[in-house]
Formats: structure tokens, sequence, C-alpha cells
């Protein structure tokens, strides 16, 4: 199977269920490196979608004071590109959960944009997301990744105008990442006041191959709620998570968590 065919049949699957994808993250060495594949399995148990793998860095400019220290832990522990590629591996001899690499640009150019893409692809990765690497200078990795069957993750930001956002839609592939509001990550306890007003102008610019997933301060159910209402096909939660690990929330705790916002991707249930 071609790589991005894994997540485009999830959107699918999801969609034939009147639902939305549940996007969930979590980052590599969370809550320890020997416990990450346990708690990959407790979010796939609660109903997640697709899984997003936190490359560690030493500087994450998009990220919060939440997942700042996840990248923190798991640099302590000495998680590198290497051991995310271990991970995905083990998880890929019992699952089938889409899988994308959150990661910086600088752990892919160390390596080389080829061999990166290569290991994704040998691994079971179905797509990376790179926050720091802006358009105009990702013609070579977006080559690669193709070359390699990778979903190709750009973001769309309150700030993006309609001519960037075609032309992100260009390089794209599997969803485009629509940040609900200005700033860096986490959660929030009201959504952004920008988030529906972008999710309404962007939706109508996209081809209807290319999802819209929207992430950044998501963390309830009205939240998702909201944005599923107003026409994404997906809806990311980071921070909620990665806080809850981080205060020691068991597997089965995370998993109830998990469930509770996944009952909140069902279209039919919208308000």
């Amino acid at each position: 199977m071609i790589l991005t065919q894994r997540l485009s049949k999830r959107f699918e699957e999801v969609r034939s269920r009147r639902e939305a994808a549940l996007i969930g993250y979590i980052m590599v060495g969370e809550p320890e490196l020997s416990r990450t594949i346990e708690y990959v399995r407790a979010l796939e148990s609660g109903g997640v979608d697709i899984v997003e793998l936190g490359v560690p860095f030493t500087d994450p400019i998009a990220d919060g004071p939440i997942l700042q220290g996840a990248h923190a832990r798991a640099l302590r522990q000495g998680v590198s590109v290497h051991t995310v590629f271990q991970i995905v591996r083990e998880l890929r001899k019992s699952s089938e959960l889409p899988i994308l690499l959150m990661t910086y640009y600088n752990p892919v150019l160390k390596m080389g944009e080829e061999p990166f893409a290569r290991r994704c692809s040998e691994a079971g990765v179905d797509g990376v997301i790179i926050p720091d690497l802006p358009m105009e200078e990702a013609t070579s990795w977006v080559n690669q990744a193709r070359k390699y069957g990778l979903a190709r993750v750009f973001f769309v930001t309150p700030e993006t105008d309609t001519e960037r956002v075609k032309k992100i839609c260009e390089y794209a592939s599997g969803f485009v990442y629509l940040v609900s509001r200005y700033g860096t990550t986490g959660p929030s306890e009201t959504l952004a006041p920008t988030a529906l007003p972008l999710l309404e102008r962007v939706r109508p610019l996209l081809p209807e191959d290319l999802k819209i997933a929207v992430g950044f301060g998501i963390s309830s159910r009205a939240h998702i709620e909201a944005v599923v209402r107003a026409g994404a096909d997906g809806v990311i939660v980071a921070s909620a998570l990665t806080a809850r690990i981080a205060q020691g929330a068991s597997p089965e705790v995370l998993t109830a968590y998990v469930r509770e916002l996944k009952t909140a991707t069902r279209i039919s249930e919208s308000p």
C-alpha cells in the first residue's frame, strides 16, 4: 500500500460514518520511552483515527510551554529521530493506524531530505509535518516526500491570504493543518474567535481530495463540535493530551478522555 493511501482511506472511513477524524499527538518518549507504545495504543483504543508522533527538538518555536516540556523530557532520555523510526516499526507490527511525524526541519536537514523520506517510508510513516519549513523553501522536500509516498502537511494561519492558500494546495497532500489562532500551541478554555471564520474562508479553496484539520487550542467536546459543524474534516488535539500524560494519567484515563472527545466528532450529533 502506498503510504498516503492509508491516510486518505482513514479519512474516507470516518466520513462514511459521518464523523470527522480525531488526530491525537504524543511525543516519543512520553511518559517514558519504554511506555510510549503503550500510550499510543491507549489513544487508538479510545478512538484516535490518526496519530502524530513528536520528534523532539531543542528549539520548538511553534510550541507552547506544555509541548516544550515534552520536547525537553524526550531529549533528556536521548530520544532521537532514529528512536522515532524504531517506535514506528514496532507499532506497525500490530497497527494500521495512520502515523504522521511532527518534526522541525533541523533533524530532516541533518539526516538529509532523501534519507529522511526513505527512512520514513521504510518504517511505515504516512506523512510528515514540518512547522518551520516555509512553502518557499519546501520544493526539494516535497519532491522527496512525493517520491516516497509521504503526505505533505502544510499550515494555514489566520494571516495566510487567499493566493498563498491556493499555492499551499499545490504542495500539500493528505490534509492542510489549519492553525485556529495566533501564537503557539496550548489548550484553551474557549475556541479562538479566528477559528471558524478561517475555516469558512479556506474550505472552498481546497481541492476535493485535500482535507482540512483544525488544531491549536482544541481540547474539549465543545471545541470539536464547533469546528466539525463548520466543516472540518479533522481535529487535532496535542497539548491537552500531553498535559494529561505529564500529570500522570494512566493509559486507561487517557483512553476515556479520547473516547469522550471522539463522540464530539460525530457529524449527525452536532447541534
